[in-house]
C-alpha cells in the first residue's frame, strides 16, 4: 500500500482556519502518516504555523511535521522555536533553509545558521527529532549544477536527515532521474516525490516559476487546452492520477501532497489511484 502525507499551510485569517480544518476533515480518512505545516518566506508565519502545529498535533490525532526554517532568525531563536515543538509533543521537523521575504536572495542572519546544513546539524545533537529535507529533481534554483543539487542533498541526510521530500515536478521521468542519481551518489535515505494537484493551471504557473520547477511545453499546451474546453477539472485529475501511477508502477511507496488547504481534487487522485477507503453503504430497511 502506499504511504500518503500531505502539506497544509497556516491560516491567516477567520475563514482561512475553516479552511484548514476542512483539509484535515477531508484528508484523515486517507490514514496519512503525517501532515506538515509550512512557514511562510522569511519565517512571516512562525507563529502562526506553531500554533496550527499545535493545535492539530493536540485535536487531530495525526503526526504532525512542522516546517522549520532559518531565515531572519538567530540560532537561539530557532533552537528555541525547536525546542517549544518538543515540548508539545512534534517531533517531526521540515528543516528548510528557506527564502527571504519578496524573493530575494537568501542572506544568513548575522547570529544564524548558514545554511539547512547547519540547522540539520543542530537539529540532530538534540536527539529530540525526526528530521526531513527538502530535495529538488529539477535542481534547486541556487544551485549551480544538478550534480552540486545532489551533493547538497547528500550533505543534509549525512548531518541527520531521515528522509527527503521533493518539490512538485510535471513529468515522471524528472523524479526517476533524480532517484537513480541520489542513489549512484550514494544516498539510501527514503526520497518521497512531492506531488502538487493542479486546482487552479494559471495559480499553478505563478508557483512554478516561483519555486524555479520547468513546466514541459507538451504540458502547458495541454492544460491550456483544456482550460478553453471546460474540462480544466477532469484534465487535472487525470494528469495528476497517471502521474501518481507511474511513479507507483515504478516502485515509489509513498507520495506527499501538497494540497494548499483545498483537498477536493487530492482526494479525488487517492480514490482514483484506489488510495482512499471504499464508501460503505448502510442497509435500508
Amino acid at each position: 500500500m502506499t504511504a500518503l502525507s500531505f502539506e497544509t499551510f497556516p491560516p491567516k485569517s477567520l475563514n482561512a482556519s475553516f479552511h484548514l480544518w476542512d483539509t484535515v476533515k477531508a484528508i484523515t480518512p486517507l490514514g496519512p502518516r503525517f501532515v506538515s505545516v509550512t512557514y511562510g518566506a522569511g519565517g512571516t508565519t512562525q507563529e502562526l504555523t506553531q500554533e496550527a502545529a499545535q493545535t492539530l498535533s493536540k485535536t487531530s490525532g495525526l503526526r504532525v511535521a512542522a516546517h522549520l526554517t532559518c531565515t531572519g532568525q538567530s540560532r537561539e531563536e530557532v533552537l528555541g522555536t525547536a525546542k517549544r515543538y518538543a515540548k508539545t509533543g512534534i517531533t517531526d521537523i521540515v528543516a528548510l533553509r528557506g527564502d527571504a521575504p519578496g524573493g530575494g536572495a537568501f542572506e544568513p542572519h548575522a547570529n544564524g545558521f548558514s545554511n539547512s546544513v547547519e540547522l540539520i546539524e543542530a537539529l540532530a545533537q538534540t536527539g529530540n527529532f525526526n528530521i526531513r529535507v527538502g530535495a529538488y529533481p529539477d535542481s534547486h534554483p541556487d544551485a549551480a549544477s544538478m550534480a552540486q543539487n545532489i551533493d547538497w542533498l547528500k550533505a543534509k541526510i549525512d548531518a541527520g536527515a531521515s528522509e527527503a521530500i521533493t518539490q512538485f515536478f510535471f513529468e515522471a521521468d524528472s523524479f526517476l532521474r533524480f532517484r537513480d542519481a541520489c542513489t549512484a551518489a550514494g544516498i539510501n535515505a527514503p526520497i518521497t516525490p512531492g506531488i502538487l494537484p493542479v486546482s487552479n493551471w494559471a495559480s499553478a504557473q505563478s508557483f512554478a516559476k516561483r519555486c524555479g520547477t520547468p513546466i514541459p511545453a507538451a504540458t502547458v499546451v495541454a492544460f491550456d487546452r483544456a482550460a478553453r474546453e471546460d474540462r480544466a477539472d477532469l484534465f487535472a485529475l487525470t494528469h495528476c492520477a497517471d502521474l501518481c501511477d507511474t511513479l507507483i508502477n515504478e516502485g515509489v511507496d509513498a507520495l506527499h501532497f501538497y494540497t494548499l488547504n483545498r483537498p477536493e481534487l487530492t482526494v479525488q487522485v487517492c480514490r482514483a489511484l484506489g488510495l482512499a477507503p471504499a464508501a460503505t453503504l448502510r442497509k435500508i430497511a
